[in-house]
């Protein structure tokens, strides 16, 4: 991972009154303010429609802003800067479907971002292996989207945002179609990788259950338009595991974040 001078705990990205009005009208987003650690998980909650996956595409710049500033840490000396002028290769993107290329293996999908970033093939092939079995996915370096569940293509997805060595990881809702044991299972890889890597991670859910195993913050959002009602914090020890998503520790978080997406739904 890229040493950017960014001390632990510091603010990677930063969000002041950002507002988003797309062409037809429609204020999606308005007056966010937020700021994101070193190292932090984060989780945007909130119903359909409030502005989370808006949120997320603008601090990866892929939308603008209408009002207000995104800045990112990374520029000389560390300080921040418009997110429009990042590091290349800084931020990682998992979308909610997969997204791989059909007619591509599973390691040349993950080699797609080193290879357009000018990487010579060997070295971009090793990289691309390693991300895989980071993954879980040792083995399958040949095989084709079709030949793998939907799981196992959302692993591939993960691998090639985290092949770069992202110090930023943004996911919209990446498990959402998945069955619950699946999903599970994933929730707590992408732990495992969390802790070993130590990426910042902004992630989009609207299941209370999952935002409360992952986070250290919950970020809950209303809708009409999405601004942030509640910043929360999950204050549950690190390594996280059955033991804990079994536990009246878990279950009282639950309630708590519950209790404030019902006063979110109602705002």
């Amino acid at each position: 991972m890229p040493d950017l001078g960014i001390p632990a705990g510091a603010a990677v990205v930063t969000l002041e009154g950002v507002s988003k009005r797309y062409a037809n009208g429609t204020l999606a987003v308005q007056g966010v303010d937020m700021a994101i650690g070193q190292g932090d998980f984060v989780s945007l909650l909130g119903p359909s429609g409030c502005g989370k996956s808006t949120v997320l595409r603008m601090v990866a710049g892929l939308i603008e802003p209408t009002t207000g500033r995104i800045g990112m840490a990374g520029a000389a000396g560390g300080r921040m800067a418009d997110a429009a002028h990042r590091p290349g290769g800084d931020v990682g993107f998992v979308f909610q479907e997969p997204t791989l290329m059909p007619w591509a293996t599973s390691l040349k999908n993950v080699m797609l971002p080193l290879r357009l970033s000018g990487m010579n093939r060997g070295e971009a092939e090793g990289r691309a292996a390693a991300a895989l079995a980071s993954v879980g996915l040792a083995g399958f370096e040949r095989a084709y989207p079709r030949a793998l569940s939907g799981g196992m293509k959302m692993r591939v997805s993960i691998a090639r945002a985290l092949v770069t060595r992202p110090r930023l990881l943004l996911m919209d809702e990446p498990f959402a179609a998945l069955d619950e044991i699946t999903r599970h299972r994933l929730n707590n890889d992408l732990l495992t990788l969390w802790q070993a890597e130590r990426f910042t991670a902004v992630f989009v859910t609207h299941s209370v259950f999952e935002s409360v195993y992952l986070s250290r913050r919950i970020v809950v959002m209303a809708a009409r338009p999405g601004r942030i009602v509640e910043d929360l914090t999950v204050d549950a020890p690190y390594p996280r595991g059955e033991e804990f998503r079994t536990s009246a520790d878990y279950a009282s978080h639950c309630r708590h974040i519950s209790a404030a997406l019902h006063r979110a739904m109602g705002e």
